[in-house]
């Protein structure tokens, strides 16, 4: 089905990446992307994962999370710290800005909106 796409990780092969330095807070966390499917409007679904370690985060998007497995805490600045695990799912809206930290490697289904 041409309108139907399943968001499986092994139908592509990944990107690889770390967070910026100056970002970093701690550890040394790296991260593989599926980027799955894009669309016109600046709209990406895909699967992202990321090995233990903490940095600084700043969201321009807009981001839908569904934890597939492991356990992160993402922390807004001047707000309350939330820990996150398989089965969880929540937005991000522009403007957030905290942390983002792995506690055990987590792998998430994701959709972005620019």
């Amino acid at each position: 089905m041409a309108n139907f796409l399943e968001i499986d990780a092994e139908l592509v092969d990944p990107e690889h990446g770390a967070p910026a330095e100056d970002r970093l807070v701690s550890g040394e966390p790296k991260f593989r992307t599926w980027n799955l499917d894009e669309a016109p409007g600046g709209i990406y679904a895909g699967v992202w994962e990321a090995t233990p370690g903490k940095w600084r985060i700043e969201y321009d998007e807009w981001e839908f999370c569904h934890i597939l497995a492991g356990v992160s805490v993402v922390a807004e600045d001047g707000g309350e710290a939330r820990t996150v695990s398989a089965g969880d799912s929540f937005v991000i809206k522009p403007g957030f800005k905290g942390t983002w930290e792995v506690l055990e490697t987590t792998r998430k289904e994701y959709v972005i909106r620019l």
